[in-house]
């Protein structure tokens, strides 16, 4: 005779009504739920693929924009070169004319390579008389007794050019030690005064003249 005793291995009725059906609003819970997460996954991949495009039109823009910048750079020493020839022989001290017509064409040619240089934003930096910021230029000596704020650029030994707001090449410059005490402005450089009769000096990353 078979008889069914506790422990013996047998589910109780209670047990099975346990695993009964959930309910209505269990299921609906649980709907919900996944569906929330199919949203927030949704949501997380469209954002993906809108930064993915912005940074793609970013690169796309920087680009075209820099596209001549190694081109450039490789022409920087020319256009030394030829400030080096005009500098050689100042306006006026010429006496033949071959000279003359020599010189005429050396600036002819440096105006046309600024020129197409500035159809690309590349301009040149001659910070002479400016204050020095490390972002733009490159300290190559210190001097003393110039009569200058500490921190001004008091000698230009290369220029230096900038494309757009990149920097191509930094100016090397000497600046003043000591002398006058140089007030500090709120970027944390020094302050340059203002002399009579002239304007304040144009500041990195604002147009200079790039003229001969």
């Amino acid at each position: 005779m078979d008889e069914t005793k506790p422990g013996n291995g047998t589910i109780p009725a209670n047990d099975t009504e346990a695993t009964a059906t959930p309910s209505l609003e269990e299921q609906l819970a649980a709907a919900e739920a996944k569906a929330a997460e199919a949203n927030d996954k949704m949501l997380r991949a469209m954002a993906e693929v809108e930064n993915t495009r912005r940074r793609l039109e970013r690169e796309r823009d920087d680009a075209r924009k820099y596209a001549a910048s190694g081109f450039a750079r490789d022409l920087l020493s020319a256009a030394d070169n030829l400030r080096r020839a005009l500098a050689s022989m100042p306006e006026g001290k010429a006496t033949d004319e071959a000279t003359k017509s020599l010189l005429a064409g050396v600036a002819a040619t440096e105006r046309e390579l600024l020129a197409a240089f500035e159809k690309h934003g590349i301009r040149r930096l001659d910070p002479k008389g400016e204050r020095f910021d490390h972002n733009f230029h490159q300290a190559i000596f210190e001097a003393e007794n110039t009569g200058k704020p500490a921190g001004t650029v008091v000698e230009v030994l290369q220029p230096g050019y900038v494309q757009h707001d990149r920097l191509l090449r930094p100016a090397m410059v000497g600046v003043a030690k000591g002398g006058a005490p140089a007030k500090v402005g709120a970027d944390g450089l020094p302050e340059l005064p203002e002399e009579p009769g002239t304007t304040e000096p144009a500041r990195p990353g604002e147009r200079l003249d790039t003229s001969a």
